[in-house]
C-alpha cells in the first residue's frame, strides 16, 4: 500500500468521532483549562482592541493632552495583554497537542506490536505505520491548532457581530449582505483547490515512489539496461506533478484576485457609507474605524471556521482509523489467569492431534492431525517439500497462531494457558530470513539478551563463526550494518542471527533453515556450533538441505500437512519413500556438482 499523505486522508462526516480523543486529553485537564482560559482572554482582548483604537482616533480631536496620552497607553497595554495571551495560548495548546499525540502514538504502537501475525494478514504494515504517523499528525494539527483557531474565531464571530450592531446597525446590515459574497467564492474555489492539492500530492507521492523503487533496485535497473526507460517514466510522472501544480497555482491565483477584489470593494463601500455618516455627524471617525476592524474580524472568523471544518472532518476520519487499531481484537490472547511458566523448562514439547488452517487460507489445512513429542535435550529435524507444514510447527510453538483443534504443550502445560511472554523467553529462534536491525553488529547480537556483556556477545559470535568477519569490519563489532543489514552478505546476516540465538541461552532452540545462506565452510563451522549449542537443549531444526540434519536424533518427514515418516537418517533412507527420494536427489546432485 502506498504511503498516504495528510491531504489524501479520507474525511469523516461523524465529527463526534473526535470524542474518542477525550480519554487521552483527560489526564491533562489542568493544561486544557489553562489553554481554554488563554484562548478566551485573547478573544476578549481582540474584541476590546478596536474600541481602544476608536478612543485613540477620537482622542486626536480632544485638546486634553493627558487624556490623549492615557488612550495611547491603554491601547499599548491591551496590545501587550493580547501578545502575552496569544503566546501563552500557543504554548499551552501546542504542548497539549504534542503530549496527547505522543500518548496516542505510544498507545497504538503498544497495541500493534503485540498483535499476532493473523492481525497483519488483515491489514498491511504500511497502513499501520501510516496511521501512526500521518493520522496522528492530523490529530496534532487539530488539537494543537485547528480547535483553538475554531473556538477563538467562533468567539470573535459572535462577539464581533454583537459589537458591529452596537456600533452601527445600518452598516452592520450592509456587512451582512457583503459577507456571503466574499465567503461563497472562498468556499467554492477552496473545495476545488483542496481537490487539486490532493491530486498534486498523489502525483508527488507517485513520483517519489517511482524514484525510490528505481534507486533501491539500481543494480537490477543497470544490469538490464533499463536506465532510459526508468528516466522516461520518472520524467512523465514528474511532469504530471508539475501540470497538476500549475493548475492548482492558477486556481489559487484566481481565488486571490476574486477575494481581494470583493473584500476591498466591500471595505470601500462600507467606508463610503461610513464617511457620509461621519460628515453628517451620525458617527465619529473612531467609530467608523472601529466598525471596519470588527467587519474584517467577522469576515475573517467566518472564513477561518469554514477552513477548520474541513480539518476537523479529516481529523475525525483519522481518529476513527486510530480507534480501529486501539480496539482491534486479536485471535491470539493471553489467558485471564495464566499459569506461570517454569523458571527453566525441561523443554518437553508435544503436539497432540493438531489441525491448523491459516486465516488467509481457510480451505487448505496447513497441518492435518499432527502428533509428535520431543523429549528434553532431543534434536528433532523437520523435513519435507515446501508448504508441507514445517515452518507452521515453529509458528504454533511460538504461539503466533493457535491450533484450529488439538493442543500444543511445553512441559505438559498447554501454551494457551501461559502468558506468551513467559514461555517465549525460554525459546531462541533463528528464522529462515534473518532479521537485522539498523544498528551495530554488537547491538544486533545483544538483541538476544539485552543484559549480556561485550565478552558474552563476542563469545556467541565466535560460536556462530561470525567473529572473524565482524572484527574485519571498519569499526569491528560496533560497525553500523545498515537498514535490514544491507552492508552484510546473506551468510553474514544469518551468522549474526545464529549468534543472537546462542547468546539467548534458551532451553528450546528453533532453527528454521538456519544454514540455508551459508557457504560450505561456514555451514560446517556453524553446524559444529549448533551441535555444541544443542547439547542439553531441546532443538527443532527445519531444513531442506538434508546434510544439515543427518546427525539429528530423530527426523520427522512432512508432506501435505501430515507426518508421513519418522526415524533417523539411515532408517529413513532404508525405508525408501519421500525422504529417501529427497536424499537421493540432493546427495546425487551434490556428488555430480563435485
Amino acid at each position: 500500500m502506498a504511503d498516504t499523505t495528510t491531504e489524501e486522508r479520507a474525511k469523516s462526516k461523524k465529527i463526534g468521532a473526535l470524542a474518542a480523543l477525550w480519554p487521552f486529553l483527560q489526564p491533562y485537564r489542568v493544561l486544557l483549562a489553562g489553554a481554554g482560559l488563554a484562548l478566551v482572554l485573547t478573544a476578549c482582548v481582540s474584541l476590546i482592541l478596536p474600541i481602544a483604537v476608536r478612543r485613540v482616533v477620537d482622542g486626536f480631536e480632544t485638546s486634553a493632552e493627558a487624556l490623549l496620552d492615557s488612550y495611547f497607553l491603554a491601547a499599548l497595554a491591551i496590545a501587550g495583554l493580547m501578545a502575552l495571551g496569544t503566546g501563552l495560548r500557543y504554548y499551552l495548546v501546542t504542548r497539549l497537542g504534542e503530549r496527547v499525540v505522543t500518548d496516542i502514538r505510544k498507545a497504538v504502537f503498544d497495541r500493534v506490536i503485540g498483535m499476532s501475525p493473523a492481525f497483519y494478514e488483515r491489514i498491511m504494515t504500511g497502513e499501520v505505520l501510516s496511521r501512526i504517523t500521518t493520522d496522528t499528525t492530523l490529530i496534532l494539527s487539530v488539537i494543537g491548532s485547528s480547535v483553538s483557531i475554531a473556538l477563538r474565531n467562533l468567539l470573535i464571530l459572535i462577539g464581533g457581530l454583537a459589537l458591529l450592531f452596537y456600533t452601527s446597525v445600518k452598516l452592520s446590515l450592509m456587512v451582512m449582505l457583503l459577507v456571503p459574497l466574499v465567503i461563497v467564492p472562498i468556499i467554492t474555489l477552496g473545495r476545488r483547490l483542496r481537490k487539486l492539492s490532493r491530486e498534486n500530492q498523489d502525483w508527488i507521492a507517485q513520483s517519489s515512489g517511482n524514484a525510490s523503487e528505481a534507486l533501491s533496485s539500481v543494480q537490477t535497473v543497470q544490469a538490464f539496461t533499463h536506465e532510459t526507460a526508468s528516466r522516461a517514466r520518472f520524467a512523465d510522472v514528474t511532469e504530471e506533478s508539475f501540470r497538476s501544480a500549475k493548475t492548482r497555482i492558477g486556481v489559487r491565483a484566481a481565488m486571490t484576485v476574486i477575494v481581494i477584489m470583493l473584500v476591498f470593494s466591500g471595505i470601500v463601500g462600507v467606508l463610503w457609507m461610513g464617511a457620509r455618516d461621519v460628515r453628517a455627524d451620525v458617527m465619529t471617525v473612531g467609530e467608523l474605524v472601529q466598525f471596519v476592524i470588527y467587519a474584517v474580524m467577522v469576515a475573517g472568523g467566518v472564513a477561518a471556521l469554514s477552513e477548520v471544518w474541513g480539518e476537523l472532518q479529516r481529523a475525525a476520519g483519522a481518529t476513527e482509523r486510530l480507534v480501529e487499531l486501539l480496539t482491534a481484537t486479536d485471535s491470539v490472547l493471553d489467558p485471564a489467569d495464566p499459569v506461570p511458566a517454569p523458571a527453566r523448562p525441561e523443554g518437553r514439547i508435544r503436539f497432540d492431534d493438531v489441525r491448523f488452517f491459516y486465516p488467509a487460507r481457510p480451505a487448505a489445512a496447513a497441518l492435518d492431525g499432527v502428533s509428535f513429542e520431543v523429549n528434553p535435550g532431543e534434536t528433532v529435524a523437520l523435513v519435507g517439500p515446501s508448504g508441507a507444514g514445517k515452518t507452521t510447527i515453529i509458528q504454533l510453538l511460538l504461539r503466533f497462531y493457535d491450533p484450529t483443534s488439538g493442543t500444543v504443550t511445553l512441559d505438559g502445560v498447554p501454551l494457551d494457558r501461559m502468558a506468551r511472554s513467559d514461555f517465549r523467553r525460554h525459546m531462541a529462534l533463528v528464522p529462515q530470513d534473518p532479521v537485522i536491525f539498523a544498528a551495530s553488529a554488537r547491538d544486533n547480537i545483544r538483541f538476544g539478551r539485552p543484559d549480556a556483556s561485550d565478552a558474552e556477545v563476542e563469545q556467541a559470535a565466535k560460536a556462530a563463526a561470525a567473529h572473524d568477519f565482524l572484527t574485519a569490519l571498519p569499526d569491528g563489532y560496533d560497525s553500523y550494518v545498515g537498514e535490514r543489514g544491507v552492508m552484510l552478505s546473506g551468510g553474514q546476516k544469518q551468522r549474526i542471527a545464529i549468534a543472537r540465538a546462542i547468546l539467548r541461552d534458551a532451553p528450546v532452540l528453533l532453527l528454521d533453515e538456519a544454514t540455508s545462506a551459508l557457504d560450505a565452510e561456514s555451514e560446517h563451522l556453524v553446524q559444529q556450533a549448533v551441535e555444541r549449542l544443542a547439547a542439553g537443549r531441546t532443538t527443532l531444526v527445519v531444513a531442506h538441505r538434508l546434510a544439515t540434519v543427518k546427525k539429528a536424533d530423530r527426523i520427522l518427514v512432512f508432506e501435505a500437512g501430515r507426518i508421513v515418516a519418522t526415524g533417523t537418517h539411515d532408517e529413513l533412507v532404508d525405508q525408501g519413500g519421500l525422504y529417501a527420494r529427497l536424499a537421493r536427489l540432493q546427495f546425487t546432485a551434490g556428488l555430480a556438482a563435485e
